[in-house]
């Protein structure tokens, strides 16, 4: 279950991942399992989670290090059984440092990191992901385009692509159209 805690409004955010009861607030009018819930037995994929509000931070850490969470309204915790993944383009020692989020989230979310290049420093992926665009956008857009020439990869290879690999794949499904 993804979480993009970069497009929920702090004011939604609680409810939307955490649930509500009934009556906890204005157009609660029934009880609405949140993302917790619907992750059970789980991933709960927390993308963007530099951006989660510092409100919502240390109920992320209650789940983290006891697995209890409490809904919106309700009175009790409740328990959960979730792995939790989060990922970032932020700097979060950074954001830790200008007190934008918590360094005790951050080391309970920091147990294994992956950091994955940007694609400016990475080129020789180039290929299978151009690759891997252009078969989904053919299959996607119902054209008949069998491959990228040596010369269309070496020009993506030219390429900086301050936009990483979403920029390629916009530039992939630019070229099919």
């Amino acid at each position: 279950v993804a979480v993009n805690c970069a497009a929920l409004p702090e004011t939604l955010f609680e409810s939307e991942v955490f649930g509500y009861s009934r009556g906890s607030f204005t157009g609660a009018v029934s009880d609405r399992a949140g993302l917790v819930a619907e992750a059970e037995e789980g991933t709960l994929f927390l993308d963007e989670a530099g951006e989660m509000p510092m409100a919502v931070q240390p109920k992320i850490l209650r789940l983290l290090a006891e697995g209890e969470y409490r809904p919106v309204g309700e009175a009790r915790a409740r328990r959960a059984t979730v792995r939790l993944i989060a990922a970032t383009n932020l700097d979060l020692k950074c954001e830790v440092e200008a007190g934008r989020f918590r360094e005790d989230l951050y080391w309970r979310l920091a147990v294994v990191t992956l950091v994955v290049p940007p694609l400016r420093e990475r080129k020789e992926d180039i290929p299978d992901l151009a690759a891997f665009f252009l078969a989904r956008s053919t299959g996607r857009l119902g054209k008949e385009i069998t491959g990228l020439t040596s010369e269309a990869l070496g020009v993506l290879a030219s390429h900086d692509w301050p936009g990483n690999i979403r920029q390629l794949e916009n530039m992939i499904e630019r070229t099919v159209l």
